[in-house]
């Protein structure tokens, strides 16, 4: 299927009064006129939800590609995601207003922690949190990486409801725990790193089912994510004619028991994003 043929918009995920749409497209480790190239192709596809973050340096890219695509603001859900270093009360706001700037728009969808530090009390990061919103500069707030614990300190520490937990998630790592705690307080799971950086196409499982179904893996690999309650989940190409399959999801479903094997799939020591010096406990 070509990415100039749209594909029906993927169903947003209700989360605390957000309504995220279920796939997104991720623009980690991509920059410059190829994605901004991109992100006009992803909006014409179909695609209406991009996640960028501050760190990523690509924000002002992911800002052009949305305007050139012609697809109203309106219509496009933005995710960002303030970096460590700008979570001081004297940073946030500047550094959000810097982001709004970049992105070419007034306000952000959604805007989340991007990891979980000490340097700057958890209270202080979730009132700066709820400034930007109170302010008008951003719709909903979340959280990134978070494990079970500070997920809740952040839940009771905030006025203004959490509509997400975005974490590494695919099939060889088992997320039952976090996704359950994210699950529990109304919020949306948002997956990343869903194709385990591409171990998942050299799986026989995976491949047997692909087979079975008629797909290709990675609409296996997104299927069997969206097909869990409250799961968002982010898809990465850099391919333009990949844009179309990514989002063709929605049209078919896991039978329960190949939902199991994928599951069943997920094995010790799978855990691929774990920076040192940023990354929580683990649960």
């Amino acid at each position: 299927m070509s990415s100039n043929s749209p594909v029906a918009p993927a169903p947003s995920i209700n989360a605390n009064g957000a309504a995220i749409p279920a796939l997104g497209y991720g623009t980690y480790g991509m920059h410059g006129t190829g994605l901004v190239r991109m992100i006009q192709a992803a909006l014409k596809t179909g695609f209406r939800h991009i996640d960028t973050a501050q760190i990523y340096g690509n924000e002002a890219e992911v800002g052009e590609g949305v305007m050139l695509s012609g697809i109203p603001r309106s219509e496009v859900f933005i995710t960002t995601k303030v970096w460590v270093a700008n979570y001081h009360p004297s940073k946030f706001a500047l550094s959000v207003d810097e982001s709004l700037r970049s992105l070419r728009t007034n306000y952000i969808d959604l805007l989340l922690l991007h990891w979980p530090i000490d340097a700057v009390p958890l209270a202080d990061q979730i009132s700066a949190l709820n400034a930007v919103v109170l302010a008008g500069k951003v719709r909903h707030i979340g959280v990134s990486n978070f494990n079970k614990a500070l997920l809740q300190q952040a839940v009771q520490l905030s006025d203004i409801p959490l509509a997400t937990n975005q974490f590494e998630y695919h099939p060889y790592l088992r997320q039952s725990a976090i996704v359950a705690a994210t699950r529990s307080v109304g919020m949306a799971v948002t997956g990343y790193c869903g194709m385990a950086v591409g171990k998942v196409f050299a799986d026989s499982t995976l491949k047997e089912i692909a087979s079975r179904y008629e797909k290709g893996i990675s609409q296996i690999v997104l299927r069997w994510l969206v097909q869990q309650e409250g799961v968002v989940a982010l898809s990465r190409t850099t391919n333009e004619n990949r844009l179309a399959d990514n989002l063709a999801i929605f049209d078919f479903e896991l039978a329960p028991e190949d939902m199991a094997a994928v599951y069943n799939l997920a094995q010790p020591n799978c855990r691929i994003v774990s920076p040192p010096g940023l990354s929580p406990r683990w649960d």
